[in-house]
């Protein structure tokens, strides 16, 4: 072969594979989108509150920040804070990547909070034998508002809801009517109506069924079908302090906390019902962080360990335990008010921990007054009513010890004699009376 023709085809070869290596990067990215989309289901089974809020809210900026074609959240709830709930629209409103809300599995509702997250959502979805509603707002103890307050808090939830559904192009009037008369609509009706955009029993069938759908108001169009599933639900340390923010543990905790202080005021020097009460209060200081609470029940909850502690220390017969555990289980009662009715400590909660405390400390006091009846024990007045041995009169031996003694009635202590030892004089001297009922024997 010519070496001009040998050296063009090596040049000819080596300008093909280098064509080649450039264009696999190009055509591997290419494969992966749009033709694999990738859809974040981020399951969400409990209330809405501030533990669940920061779970999804992560979820939802990590499905941004990977680069998700769109983030579901499966949803089943009862509701929850309002607080926690506007915190997670604005945060839904705000993201690049579509959300979508799927009421699933079968059973599953998104009532009161759930259901106006829902109307936040780029598409909202349910699954058949679902329902979504209930939104009116109710005061914290369950009950319907004042008729001025009642008026403002609904006026304002119910234009809340409207317009995210208006904005979102669906029945503002439906969902306005979810706030004002409490509307509860099931999975067919609420689609008739146009509550919500699409049903489908499955998550495949409903990436299948919004694919291709341009989403308002962020002007996206969804390429969720065949997408790659990467499903996601709450870790156990999310678990775990959604636990201790309930009301009944927080109150439970402080308690414990309580009773450990008061155990080492006690007995000082005992390290594990300290440690044990300093560790209980730190968990219930963190509930009290995290959930809105009542000033006036802090307050005489604080009134209440105050009185729990004065009785350790003042001799009142119980009353001051008494008022303790009465003011604790008011300001129990009242702590969590503002959280509303789902964040309650339960009556019988409260009154239970009080009647702990109460006996706790009505026990601990009644041995302490028994203790102080009892005569002196330790040194040399334990001596009193054991036996002596008169070595010579005027000496008697106890315990091995020699000690100077005097009869009670004045005669002589005779060598050899077992007597009782009926008290011990200023000068340690002993005072030694009849014969010990050994000797007798």
């Amino acid at each position: 072969m010519d070496a001009r023709l040998a050296r063009a085809l090596w040049c000819l070869y080596a300008a093909a594979f280098a064509a080649l290596l450039l264009a696999f990067p190009a055509s591997a990215a290419a494969s992966r989108s749009p033709d694999s989309p990738r859809v974040l289901v981020v399951e969400f089974d409990n209330d809405v509150n501030p533990v669940t809020q920061d779970y999804l809210e992560d979820e939802m900026h990590r499905a941004e920040r990977d680069g998700f074609s769109a983030v579901v959240i499966e949803m089943d709830t009862p509701g929850g804070l309002g607080s926690s709930m506007r915190e997670i629209v604005k945060t839904m409103l705000a993201l690049k990547v579509p959300v979508v809300v799927y009421v699933a599995p079968p059973g599953s509702s998104a009532d009161s909070a759930g259901a106006v997250i829902g109307q936040a959502a780029d598409v909202l979805a349910m699954a058949p034998q679902t329902n979504i509603g209930s939104s009116t707002p109710i005061s914290a103890t369950g009950g319907d508002l004042g008729k001025d307050l009642r008026k403002k808090v609904i006026n304002d939830a119910a234009a809340y809801i409207a317009e995210l559904a208006r904005e979102h192009g669906r029945n503002a009037d439906a969902a306005e009517a979810m706030v004002r008369d409490a509307a509860n609509f099931g999975a067919r009706e609420a689609l008739a109506k146009g509550v919500i955009d699409v049903m489908a029993p499955t998550v495949p069938a409903l990436l299948e069924k919004i694919d291709g759908t341009k989403v308002v108001p962020k002007g996206i169009v969804l390429h969720t079908a065949g997408a790659q599933v990467e499903r996601v639900e709450m870790g156990f340390w999310k678990r775990a302090l959604d636990v201790l923010i309930d009301p009944n543990i927080i109150a439970l905790m402080l308690s414990l906390g309580l009773v450990g202080i008061l155990v080492e005021l006690w007995n000082p020097g005992l390290i594990l019902p300290g440690t044990v009460g300093v560790i209980s209060l730190l968990v219930g200081l963190y509930g009290l962080q995290v959930l809105p609470v009542s000033a006036a029940g802090v307050l005489l909850m604080l009134f209440a360990a105050g009185l729990f502690v004065a009785e350790a220390f003042i001799v009142s017969h119980g009353a001051l335990a008494l008022a303790g555990a009465v003011t604790f289980v008011i300001g129990a009662l009242m702590l969590f008010d503002p959280a509303g009715d789902a964040y309650q400590v339960s009556v019988w909660t409260a009154i239970a921990i009080a009647g702990t405390l109460a006996l706790l400390l009505g026990f601990a006091l009644s041995r302490v007054v028994k203790a102080r009846r009892n005569p002196v024990e330790v040194g040399v007045g334990q001596m009193v009513g054991g036996e002596a041995v008169v070595r010579r009169d005027g000496w008697v031996s106890v315990g091995g010890e020699l000690w100077r003694a005097r009869s009670a009635d004045g005669g002589v202590l005779v060598p050899g004699e077992h007597v009782t030892v009926e008290a011990v004089e200023d000068d340690l001297g002993l005072v030694v009376g009849s014969p010990h009922p050994t000797e007798r024997a």
